[in-house]
């Protein structure tokens, strides 16, 4: 009979921050909302970063509702859904003055779950927050808490690679591949269980071997050739699928992951080079995460000169596709032509919001550190003609309050998958050199 009734869920500020609309995703049940949430709320709504507008957003959705959310019952959230009531502060529980001496907004939160607790038994209390900590503090007190996981991806270990070997494939049907073309009808590779729209199979037979990827729109298996772009030539399958990828114009959005060295940002940059015709403007962006709490603004200069310090890994992949010319030859002068052209240009992903992108060869590198509602605002702004592609290594995120499942690359991954105008590959393999290589695997 207790899990009968509704659960009232209390909610910590950062789960806010991370979706303004997290108060719609919990059914039936009740949201109690801790005045130390708001008052955390009100240190957030001035700026351009997403948090800054989830701050703004869940604060005019509060203000909107017609209910009285001060009261017991609350004001409801709509049909099929609980109430939201705003709590105001009560006595310091005697249990957690024991427990923690200083009081700091978390500890006020917990105050007021433990109190919630007392006041509407048998009723189920969950603290939900995305602070790993506060959550372990809360079940140290006894009480029941939870991460938010309405965006999460549902395993790691079921994320879609974008790749799939096939052993034991007719040799005739590897030679096919090499002799009508480069393509063979869905219906002649019955071998090939339910593939996916841009999906990358590696078909093998003994010594025998085929690259091939699937086009849904003429459901054929199109073979997959070694391309070389802007003097970058892949070194492994999975990167011969990548530059496939990044190279189709029916395609508009591309992922690619996988652990540093295995060459994400490196083959972008290439692949935007060398389609920059098409383009206006060839765009590089990664997300800014600050040490020690510190923004852009306490560094020094002006917007460009604060970047650079964030942005140099994409300066270095620049830099490595020059050496594969020569400095003196044509194709290096073009990047740097380019630069000062501003035809290539690194931007702050904060100055995205608002902002249309007609004809864009858009690279969001380090995408591992975004939200999935940040993400979903830097394809919105998607115009005519452009392509975007995120890179990321979705098990070494920098954010505290993202994990390898609920990062915003993860998601857009696992939401996307299937999508004729998008492609994803995993990249598996390190080539930056053998001792980054051991280090990843034995450090």
């Amino acid at each position: 009979m207790l899990d009968a009734k509704p659960k009232l869920f209390v909610l910590d500020t950062n789960v806010i921050l991370h979706d303004c609309g997290c108060i719609h995703n919990f059914e039936e049940n009740d949201v109690a909302i801790p005045i130390t949430v708001l008052e955390e709320l009100d240190q957030f709504k001035r700026g351009n970063e997403d948090i800054n507008f989830q701050a703004r957003e869940f604060l005019r959705r509060v203000d909107a509702l017609t209910g009285d959310v001060l009261s017991a019952a609350g004001s409801p959230l709509g049909p099929g859904l609980g109430s939201i009531r705003i709590i105001l502060g009560s006595g310091r529980n005697s249990l957690l003055h024991e427990a923690f001496l200083q009081d700091t907004p978390d500890h006020r939160i917990l105050n007021t779950t433990l109190a919630l607790r007392e006041q509407v038994a048998p009723r189920q209390v969950i603290l939900v927050s995305k602070d790993t900590n506060l959550r372990m503090k809360a079940k140290s007190l006894g009480l029941r808490a939870q991460d938010y996981t309405s965006d999460k991806v549902e395993s790691f270990d079921k994320l879609y690679t974008g790749k799939r070997v096939i052993e034991g494939i007719d040799s005739q049907v590897i030679d096919r591949f090499y002799a009508n073309g480069g393509s063979q009808p869905a219906n002649e590779l019955p071998c090939v269980p339910h593939p996916i729209a841009n999906e990358n199979f590696i078909l093998r037979n003994g010594s025998k071997s085929a690259l091939a990827t699937y086009s849904a729109a003429e459901q054929t298996f199109v073979r997959v050739e070694k391309t070389t772009c802007y003097g970058i030539s892949p070194r492994n399958a999975e990167q011969s699928f990548a530059l496939k990828a990044l190279m189709n114009d029916d395609i508009k959005l591309v992922t690619l992951t996988g652990t540093a060295g295995t060459g994400k940002t490196l083959l972008a940059l290439a692949a935007a080079l060398e389609c920059r015709q098409k383009y206006r403007q060839i765009l590089l962006a990664r997300p800014v995460v600050p040490l020690s709490n510190r923004d852009l603004g306490f560094l020094p200069g002006d917007v460009s000169e604060k970047l650079d310090p964030y942005m140099q890994p994409l300066y270095d992949n620049l830099t490595v596709i020059r050496h594969q010319f020569g400095e003196a030859t044509q194709a290096a002068q073009r990047i740097n032509e380019m630069r000062e052209s501003e035809k290539l240009m690194v931007t702050p992903l904060a100055y995205i919001r608002g902002r249309s992108l007609q004809r864009i060869f858009f690279i969001v590198d380090e995408a591992q550190n975004l939200t999935p509602h940040e993400v979903k605002t830097i394809i919105t702004r998607a115009g005519e003609g452009t392509k975007i592609v995120f890179t990321g290594d979705v098990c070494q995120i920098d954010q505290p309050y993202l994990d390898a499942l609920s990062n915003g690359l993860s998601y857009l991954i696992h939401r996307m998958m299937g999508q004729p105008i998008y492609a994803h590959i995993t990249l598996e393999k390190g080539e930056r050199s053998a001792l980054a290589d051991l280090a990843s695997e034995l450090l």
